[in-house]
């Protein structure tokens, strides 16, 4: 028995895009981009729908929600030689191949969200700040109880890291290592940190404090060099570089990871040069601490 209904041979725009699952106003913007062609209009001047156009309307539809681009979509149908052997503008042959970039895209996306949970699950094991260094650098701190790294050291070697890469930080880990298990060294850096810092902008080029907080920052880093010689850290920074040439064999025969450009190397980051990363890193140092660094600079020059 036959259904009484007889479905419309054409339908308005309100109808085509419910039954598509799509809005009139996107419609409209196919027919502006020449996505769809426009269809013949009713005698009230409405567009009427008919069942090729439908059919397009559900290609469209079906296409774009799988991430495929409307202005491929158009091309697809509109060049003959994507549009199948008898020009019938199916676009088989193009969608097939809109659909292998599209796959290829997606693939490296995958690839990137991947890399993009493993940083997340990293900074929430590691803890936030530390989780942002890279493996080659957390692995030297393993073995630090938890909490005895401050922020500010976790901070300067994420600077470090930017500029040098994951070798120099690495290394530079050793200074904050020694600073973390020896508490007369904390406390010596942090009476020589607070001297430099009240040499402010109130502070002469050649007033005498300068002199002398620079020989005094001499005299630390001396002690913090001794202390990381004689506790076998240094002997630790040598085992770096080894551990870091063969993973990186290329960038061993650079130069310890750096190019011929001067920047270091890092897997998966690009890193400026020194010079570029001074000029592009603030520091807000008066002029008279940058004069006990120069002083403290020459000393430890004559020492050599």
């Amino acid at each position: 028995m036959y259904s009484s209904f007889v479905p419309p041979r054409q339908v308005r725009i309100g109808d085509a895009a419910a039954f598509v699952g799509t809005t009139p106003r996107a419609i409209r913007h196919y027919h502006e981009i020449g996505l769809l062609p426009e269809p013949v209009r009713g005698g009230d001047g409405r567009r009427r729908y008919g069942y090729e156009d439908m059919i397009r309307l559900l290609w469209i539809r079906r296409t774009a929600d799988a991430g495929i681009a409307l202005d491929d979509i158009r091309d697809a149908f509109a060049d003959p030689a994507l549009a199948g052997d008898d020009g019938d503008g199916d676009g088989d042959d193009g969608i097939a191949s809109i659909l292998e970039r599209l796959e290829e895209t997606l693939v490296a996306q995958e690839a990137e969200l991947r890399r993009q949970r493993t940083a997340v699950q990293r900074m929430r094991t590691e803890g936030s700040r530390m989780g942002l260094l890279s493996d080659f650098v957390t692995g030297r701190l393993k073995s630090l109880p938890a909490g005895s790294l401050r922020q500010a050291d976790l901070d300067t070697l994420l600077v470090t890291e930017r500029i040098l890469g994951p070798l120099g930080a690495a290394v530079q880990a050793g200074r904050f290592i020694a600073l973390a298990t020896h508490p007369d060294l904390r406390e010596e850096s942090d009476r020589v940190d607070a001297a430099e810092e009240a040499l402010d902008d109130s502070v002469a080029v050649d007033d005498p404090r300068v002199a002398r907080v620079a020989a005094e920052r001499h005299a630390f880093e001396e002690a913090l060099h001794a202390f990381i010689e004689n506790s076998g850290l240094a002997a630790s920074d040598d085992a770096l570089f080894d551990s870091w040439d063969a993973l990186h064999p290329a960038a061993a025969d650079e130069g310890a990871g750096a190019d011929e450009s001067g920047r270091g190397s890092g897997r998966g980051h690009e890193f400026m040069s020194v010079v570029e990363a001074i000029g592009k890193m603030p520091y807000d140092f008066s002029p008279a601490r940058l004069r006990c660094m120069e002083l403290a600079e020459e000393l430890a020059a004559h020492e050599v």
